[in-house]
Order: structure tokens, then C-alpha cells, then sequence
């Protein structure tokens, strides 16, 4: 389930459809404790927060590694990126990827004499997958993909979603989740033209696909690096749904993309007459998007990114402008959606594994956090995109989520 120059993009979504969500979006854990002494007031009150520490979080990442090679499982996830997480009214939590590997995974050693669990070179790539955990454990793929393509050259990469009512005010619930359409596309599109925006409707407890509506066409905008996708996050507030998007700048070899807010009330998701946009003043119906955050050069967003609320703050990963992109988080924070955004704040570079690999697509989820904590991912895919395909089925742990726990400290 595409960040910067021609490397940063390689990064963000490996040749063969396996891109980054250039939407490039970062699919792994960060945890996030306030430290106590922090000057909180316990209040709400919005106060600039940054990275004060972070560690590796080897259990969660281990996890997604047992499922991937399970080798009693002959048709499910064995990897995949794009990873966005929600929580289910019965306690599962749904985990979506975009572009997927399903197949078997061979122990170790691969074809080649070294020491990984392999694939099939041969094992063919979804555009989308979904995959289900219980008390913390992974159990089940659903029948993949789970979105199929809208028409030919086009292909359906989920991000966020949420669990909410069918219509506003209604008791019944069902799962909304957003979709990135893209077209495919010369360089530098090589991870697809942004098309639209779309919103699938998932039935509970089943998970049965219902509908999908396009909430956001973006074929008149002309140039595409200036097309907008919203739903790389969101943050619920107050009844209303903040929708997060950026657009592809760095495709255009821009060191940073812009980020985007819409809202829209509980309930209102799948209904394209609901959603408003930020003007630059104020939120409208059927607005042209103006930037929330990002000058294009030192301050930007990657084309994957999150936001979570601690309080009365909003924080912004993303993967650092410039070449830092390929390695390296950095954070925002604002006291509303529509900012003013501050930062970056203090960076960290989170673990890698050996080789022309690059990290993106930063992602929180609440879901897995507790006590103070937050979770937040990161996807890995290999930096070139000639031969990419190859080398992700030659060590299957390379094209999997990682995850890390952060604390938060005041920012300076």
C-alpha cells in the first residue's frame, strides 16, 4: 500500500508495483509516553511537544515476521507496506496494507546460500490487502485484494479508517476506509498519477465490502503534483473527522510536499456533500485544498505521514525533507488541525536492515497504545527499483513494518 529526489521516490514504492505509498506513506509502532514531570496540566491545554526519546519495539515487529512466515498458510500477507490499523467493536484490530506479497515463505537458507526466509521470485503482487489481530496476535487474511481495481491502469491503495456510525445520528456501525486511486504513469509518476480520493464502506462484524464513493476527483487539476489525496491520517475530535492528505511534490522533485486538512461530521465519511475543506481561512464545502503545512524546500510533509492528539496537540511525523527522507523522522506539532504547524522538532533515525533499503510512511496507532503510550510504524522497501521485486522475495523481512516506542518532551 509512494518522498524526495529520484532516490527518496525509488524508496517510497520498489519498481514492480510495490511502491511506497508515495503516498510513501512509514507502517510500524512508536509508543508514545508523556514523561510525568512534563508540566502537563492535565487541563488540555495545548503546549508544543516534540521527541524527547525512542526505542526499537522488537515484540510487534517480531509478530508481523512469525505471521508472514508461517508456513502452514499458503494464500495469505507474507508482506506488504502501506500499514494503517483500526480497531473493531468486538476488540479485533484490522490491519491494512497496500501493495502486498501473498504466497509462502521458505525457511532459510534462500536460493542464494544466505541466511533469509525467501519467496518466489514468481509470487505475484496485490494492489491491497487486510489482516486481522486478536489480543495482540495475527490470525487471518482476508480474501485479497480487497478493493479491486476501479479500471484498467488504475489500482486502489487503502489508508486510513475508522469505525463509525452508518449515517450520522445512527446506532449501526460500519468500517469507512480510504482509498488513494492512482493511474499509471511515465516517470516521474512511476508510482502512478494521483487520480481520486475514495471511500469504501465496510459491513461489521463481516467486513463485507458494501459501496465505494469517490468523495474527491482530482483528474481536472492539471498538473498532477499539485493533486491532492486525503486520508494518509485522521484524528477524531469533538464529533467531527479530521482528514489528513498531501500531494506529490516530491514526485516533482520538490524536497517536500505539502499537507492538507478536511473535516467532516460523524457519520459523513461516505457522503461527498459533507466533507469541507481548509481554505486557508476557513472550512468549505467544495473548496480547492490549501496548504495546512510545508514551504516545498526546508518544511513539508512526505507524501505518507501521520497525525495524532495528545491533549490539547496535534503531532505531525513525517520522513525529514531533503535526503534525510530516506532515513529519518521528523515532527510538527499545532494547536489545531489547520495549524499553525511548528517545527521540525528534534529528528530520529529509526532501524534499518542491511542494504539499499530506505524507511517511510510514518504511522500511528492509538489502537495498540495504552498507559500514555502511542504506537507508530515505518515501512521498508529497497532503494532501486530495477531488480527490486528480487530482492524483497530474496530476504522476505526486508518489505514488512518495524515499530518503535517514543516519549514526548516539551518542545523547545
Amino acid at each position: 500500500m509512494p518522498d524526495d529526489s529520484g532516490a527518496a521516490r525509488a524508496r517510497q514504492r520498489t519498481g514492480t508495483g510495490i511502491g511506497l505509498l508515495l503516498v510513501l506513506v512509514l507502517g510500524a509502532v512508536l509508543l508514545i509516553a508523556l514523561p510525568d514531570d512534563d508540566g502537563s496540566s492535565g487541563d488540555g491545554a495545548c503546549r508544543g511537544l516534540t521527541v524527547g526519546s525512542w526505542e526499537a519495539d522488537d515484540g510487534l515487529t517480531a509478530e508481523f515476521s512469525r505471521y508472514g512466515d508461517d508456513a502452514s498458510r499458503t494464500d495469505d500477507w507474507t508482506g506488504g507496506d502501506g500499514t494503517h490499523s483500526v480497531r473493531l467493536p468486538d476488540g479485533r484490530v484490522l490491519w491494512l496494507f497496500s501493495d502486498t506479497y501473498l504466497g509462502r515463505v521458505y525457511g532459510p537458507p534462500n536460493p542464494h546460500g544466505e541466511s533469509y526466509a525467501w519467496r518466489d521470485a514468481t509470487t505475484p503482487l496485490v494492489r491491497n490487502s487486510a489482516v486481522l489481530m486478536r489480543d495482540g496476535r495475527l490470525e487471518s487474511t482476508l480474501p485479497a485484494p480487497l478493493f479491486a481495481d476501479p479500471a484498467p491502469n488504475q489500482w486502489r491503495w487503502p489508508v486510513a479508517a475508522r469505525v463509525e456510525p452508518r449515517s450520522p445520528g445512527a446506532s449501526e456501525q460500519v468500517v469507512r476506509v480510504l482509498l488513494w486511486v492512482r493511474t499509471a504513469g511515465q516517470a516521474p509518476w512511476i508510482y502512478g498519477v494521483p487520480t481520486a480520493t475514495e471511500v469504501a464502506t465496510l459491513s461489521l462484524p463481516g467486513l463485507r465490502l458494501e459501496s465505494i464513493v469517490e468523495v474527491l476527483d482530482q483528474q481536472p487539476v492539471p498538473d498532477p503534483s499539485r493533486r491532492v489525496l486525503f486520508g494518509t491520517t485522521l484524528v477524531e475530535e469533538d464529533g467531527w473527522t479530521y482528514v489528513f492528505g498531501g500531494d506529490d511534490g516530491r514526485a516533482a522533485s520538490r524536497p517536500a510536499s505539502h499537507a492538507y486538512a478536511a473535516r467532516i461530521p460523524e457519520g459523513g465519511l461516505a457522503d461527498p456533500d459533507a466533507w469541507q475543506y481548509w481554505s486557508g481561512s476557513a472550512w468549505v464545502p467544495g473548496a480547492r485544498p490549501r496548504p495546512v503545512l510545508g514551504d516545498g524546500r526546508r518544511k513539508g510533509v512526505g507524501s505518507a505521514f501521520t497525525v495524532v492528539r495528545e491533549g490539547g496537540t496535534y503531532l505531525l511525523f513525517t520522513m525529514a525533507a531533503g535526503p534525510k527522507g530516506l532515513t529519518t523522522v521528523a515532527s510538527y506539532w499545532a494547536c489545531s488541525p489547520a495549524g499553525p504547524w511548528h517545527g521540525p522538532g528534534k529528528e530520529f533515525t529509526p532501524p534499518l536492515p542491511q542494504g539499499q533499503v530506505a524507511a517511510y510512511n510514518p504511522q500511528a496507532h492509538p489502537v495498540l497504545s495504552g498507559g500514555g503510550r502511542l504506537v507508530l510504524s515505518y515501512d521498508v522497501n529497497w532503494l532501486e527499483t530495477t531488480g527490486a521485486a528480487a530482492q524483497l522475495s530474496r530476504n522476505v523481512s526486508l518489505y514488512r513494518p518495524r515499530f518503535v516506542s517514543l516519549r514526548l518532551a516539551a518542545a523547545r
